[in-house]
């Protein structure tokens, strides 16, 4: 924490504030630094695990590959584990999460109990949902940096089972998808047996899978999706499965989801030399980088005739009663295959009252929302704008009512921003706790690239 406040205030008044961290998820253009930014190099541990409490004290930069790692030898785990092992904790609050318990353990932020930030002036903050700072706890989730870096956060864990048995169910039809996924969210279970994990893939109008996962006590054979197998695969080939708990939670890791085939990753001769330790995404995350760097795939593309690429990398939420209205629209529009489905809902108050609502990602209590992911490249239509086909991504997810994630590109007006992410609320917290404008803001991250 000392060389992290000294790092700040060795930052000129007139420069940003950013972290100096060597791995990101983040998707979106951004404006070079030539400034040094906050040395967060002693924040990404696990503090402590209780479990009698079933709570873990985590540093802010901790991945969860580590915190993971950290709490399975007592049997507990985070109650949402963001797919990518190299996520961190303070990443995927100020960011958003999602996985497949999401549809009852809600989104990563809402397990927080307290957390401490580094502000925008300087200070580090203990907040809580209730306390005097509990503008800023509110504010903090989908801020994205903008209003400080969380240093330390308290959570909450659930107990695992040694194996999670997986399901996959075919469906041939979105209305029938998109039913099921309310009745499975509803009663969390699905023909009378209960669900504890569910998402679902998309390989084509007629063709969509959901994976229902189960705890289980034994497996006679867990599946390993480390070597030559490849998870998103199986789903189309194999009814049933079963994954230890640690493959389970990182089962999407390995190849990316299915993006590590844009990298050669998946064909068998390529995967056999490629080593264990590199399939990993951030291996291939820093691959893209490279290339969107010094353009050489885009190079040999133009070389040989082939149309220019846009980039289309988004998660967006869209309520359950309209996914089949969505997915028919990107079958048209889009045309990207395959695309990930993960259901979520605000999780219900343990007790009396009104669930907790968070401004900046405004999502109803009671309502079922589904995650659609999509990441890839679609060919760029003669004569169509810079970001058109996102554009229109943005345009349809509002018509449907839902949200879109900030954690690549975005297109969006201030004012139609601001209407959507708490722009006036955002401001005040602001204000307060970063008087100076020392931190880049949200619209200025997320849209601008700065």
């Amino acid at each position: 924490m000392d060389r992290l406040v000294t790092s700040y205030r060795r930052i000129p008044p007139d420069a940003p504030v950013r972290l100096s961290k060597r791995t990101s998820n983040l998707f979106r253009p951004r404006t070079p630094s030539t400034t040094p930014g906050l040395d967060v190099s002693g924040l990404d541990g696990v503090l402590g695990v209780d479990v009698d409490a079933r709570t873990a004290d985590v540093q802010g930069m901790c991945t969860y590959d580590r915190l993971v790692a950290a709490t399975l030898p007592h049997g507990l785990m985070p109650l949402v584990v963001p797919q990518l092992r190299t996520i961190t904790l303070g990443g995927a609050v100020a960011g958003l999460g999602i996985e497949s318990s999401s549809f009852h353990a809600g989104l990563p932020h809402e397990s927080v109990l307290d957390l401490d930030v580094l502000t925008g002036d300087g200070e580090v903050i203990a907040a809580t949902p209730d306390g005097a700072h509990a503008d800023l706890f509110d504010l903090f989730p989908n801020s994205y940096g903008s209003l400080g870096y969380a240093t330390r956060l308290l959570i909450e864990l659930a107990p695992v089972a040694p194996y999670v048995s997986l399901e996959h169910v075919p469906f041939r039809d979105h209305e029938q998808l998109g039913a099921a996924v309310a009745q499975v969210v509803a009663e969390q279970a699905h023909e009378g047996r209960p669900v504890d994990f569910v998402d679902g893939v998309v390989f084509g109008p007629d063709e969509a899978y959901l994976t229902l996962g189960r705890w289980a006590s034994q497996a006679s054979h867990p599946s390993d999706y480390t070597g030559q197998q490849i998870f998103y695969r199986s789903i189309r080939e194999r009814r049933t499965d079963a994954l230890t708990v640690a493959d389970y939670l990182w089962r999407w890791d390995t190849d990316w989801f299915w993006c590590s085939r844009a990298l050669g990753a998946q064909h068998p001769a390529v995967r056999r030399v490629w080593p264990r330790r590199w399939r990993r995404s951030d291996v291939y995350h820093r691959l893209v980088g490279i290339e969107l760097r010094y353009g050489v795939a885009a190079r040999l593309d133009r070389w040989r005739g082939k149309p220019t690429q846009e980039r289309v990398v988004q998660d967006v939420e869209v309520p359950v009663e309209r996914l089949a209205e969505f997915l028919t629209w990107f079958d048209r529009e889009v045309g990207m295959r395959p695309v990930w489905l993960c259901p979520l809902r605000l999780r219900e108050p343990a007790g009396p009252g009104s669930a907790h609502r968070w401004p900046a990602y405004p999502l109803d209590p009671g309502r079922t929302y589904v995650n659609v992911g999509f990441w890839g490249t679609v060919p760029r239509r003669p004569g169509a704008a810079d970001g058109a086909v996102n554009r229109a991504v943005e345009r349809e997810v509002a018509a449907v009512g839902g949200h879109k994630s900030l954690y690549s590109d975005a297109y969006y007006e201030r004012s139609e921003f601001d209407s959507l992410y708490a722009g006036p609320a955002r401001a005040e917290v602001s204000k307060r706790y970063d008087p100076d404008g020392r931190l880049t803001g949200l619209f200025e991250k997320a849209v601008t690239g700065r």
